[in-house]
């Protein structure tokens, strides 16, 4: 494995004595990495595997306001979260973008139309915005016409939003580190250390490129791994007290299934809430909820079922299309990690944040993408007492910084780029955008076909994003291996050139990279093999 300058040079400087060390680099641990180093704290953020690459990059896309805790009468956190989307959206503009959903109504839905339309207007009153509107059965064929309209009542429209969640991810990480804070990926934690008073104090350290160990000392230890936070929680001795939920994704090309809008409706056999829509110049279709049963040593994968559980639901709702597995572009499948209270249903279990203060070490999961600012600043206030001072957060504090686009404006039109391209690299590179558009050369601003990425992508995050494997590169600094057929085989001879270029690989270190990645992309991001009758 080649070591990378930048990176010995991240580990020599990690013995330094830290006020917090952070453990997950997904949407949770990045929120409160930025938020404790926006607090003056020297704050070290570290990943045994590569940022995002749990949960945060397998969600499911969507920055939503908590319509769906309304059905729990879970007033607060509806309100709470629909005020946090429409900060998102003002200050992730190109990276958190609103998204227009059609609510379509059955006559043998098991929920009357008219529940919806109750809920949509506390809603929207909670959001303190009117955007909702109902929707006859003539509306709904003419902004979809591919719906199913045997019994077809009507319908809704309203607003929530949509992000690329690996993106973001590292975009808050990467504020966090321009602020001062230190990030790596690829380092484990092995083990913790502890004080006289028995208190987590620090952590064993080791460098999965290397398998070099060493420890590091800190005020404050913060276990924001997620799915992953009962392995970390058993390295003190806790038993476990979280439950595993999968929910799986299929990604269709927009030529099988055409979207303007999402649609949201309920599945004909469970009557759960499924729904499709355009998702970087693709269809993303989801979601199942079940229990993962499987140990997190490995990535997870769609089970058979499931496939066959989202194809009944698309083909449901889209009955002319008549879609099978072959038209199944690639799948994803992400780990929800929730309190477990034994519930028979698994889509009954909470949803709630889960924060736990264990012999000093304070665990932070569960909870919910949008809500990831004020998690962060929960997790910090819960945990202040071993902090070197108090620390005071400002409800109304940015979650993304600001962008000045004016700055930006001779830039952009030195290399004629249009007004939506600009606005998706300032939205997913922040404060690194301009740099990007400078540095790499004119004619790598070009689509890759079927996407909404330009090579130049690509070749900056090679470059200045912390890449150490293909997978880093092609299924979260972009997400072509989602979005191209195969993984994006048909590029990886024009992606082999940029990695060996900006990363040094050679013939044979890009053969173990291109042979790991393919194998990875058939476990679990590709259609999974029927079971025999």
């Amino acid at each position: 494995m080649l070591i990378p300058d930048w990176r010995n040079t991240i580990w020599a400087d990690l013995s330094q004595p830290w006020d917090v060390i952070v453990i997950g680099g997904g949407i949770v641990g990045a929120g409160v990495f930025r938020e404790a180093v926006e607090a003056g704290l020297r704050t070290l953020l570290v990943d045994a595997h590569d940022f995002s690459s749990g949960t945060s990059s397998r969600s499911s896309k969507m920055v939503h306001g908590g319509l769906r805790y309304l059905k729990n009468a879970q007033v607060k956190l509806t309100l709470d979260s629909s005020r946090e989307r429409q900060r998102l959206i003002r200050e992730g503009e190109g990276l958190i973008d609103p998204l227009r959903f059609n609510l379509v109504n059955y006559r043998n839905d098991h929920t009357p139309g008219w529940v919806f339309g109750l809920g949509l207007i506390a809603y929207d009153m909670l959001a303190l915005r009117w955007k909702h509107t109902r929707l006859s059965r003539q509306n709904l064929k003419e902004v979809c016409p591919q719906l199913n309209d045997s019994n077809l009542l009507g319908g809704y429209e309203f607003y929530d939003a949509q992000t690329d969640d690996a993106r973001l991810v590292l975009r808050v990480i990467q504020e966090g580190q321009l602020a001062g804070g230190t990030a790596i990926n690829y380092a484990k934690v092995v083990g913790f250390l502890k004080n006289q008073k028995n208190r987590v104090c620090g952590v064993k350290l080791q460098d999965l490129l290397t398998d070099k160990e060493t420890e590091l000392k800190a005020q404050l230890v913060i276990n924001a791994t997620g799915a992953w936070a009962d392995e970390m929680r058993s390295k003190i001795g806790r038993e476990p007290r979280l439950r595993l939920l999968r929910g799986s994704h299929l990604i269709f090309s927009q030529e099988r299934i055409p979207l303007a809008d999402a649609i949201s409706f309920l599945h004909p056999s469970d009557h759960r809430p499924v729904f499709a829509f355009s998702w970087e110049g693709a269809t993303l279709v989801g979601t199942t909820d079940i229990d993962h049963g499987h140990h997190m040593t490995t990535d997870p994968w769609i089970s058979e079922q499931e496939m066959e559980y989202l194809l009944e639901a698309v083909n449901h709702i889209f009955d002319c299309l008549k879609l099978t597995r072959d038209d199944v572009r690639s799948t994803f499948a992400g780990i929800r990690s929730v309190l477990d209270t034994g519930k028979a249903d698994p889509s009954k279990e909470a949803r709630d944040e889960i924060l736990l203060n264990e012999d000093g070490l304070i665990t932070i999961t569960g909870g919910k993408l949008t809500m990831f600012r004020h998690m962060a600043q929960r997790t910090l206030k819960f945990a202040s007492k071993y902090l070197p001072e108090k620390i005071k957060f400002d409800a109304d504090s940015r979650a993304l910084d600001i962008i000045d686009q004016k700055k930006l404006t001779s830039i952009y039109e030195c290399k004629h780029l249009d007004t939506e391209l600009k606005a998706r690299l300032i939205g997913r590179y922040g404060a690194h955008a301009s740099q990007l558009i400078e540095t790499i050369a004119t004619e790598e601003f070009q689509l890759i076909p079927d996407t909404k990425t330009v090579w130049a992508e690509l070749r900056w995050a090679a470059r200045n994003e912390q890449v150490l494997h293909l997978d880093d590169l092609l299924l979260r600094r972009t997400r072509l291996g989602s979005l191209l057929p195969q993984g994006g085989q048909a590029i990886l001879p024009a992606i082999r050139k940029i990695c060996q270029n900006e990363l040094g690989w050679d013939d044979e270190l890009w053969k173990v990279e291109e042979t790991a990645y393919l194998r990875l992309y058939q476990q679990s991001y590709s259609v999974p093999h029927p079971v025999p009758a």
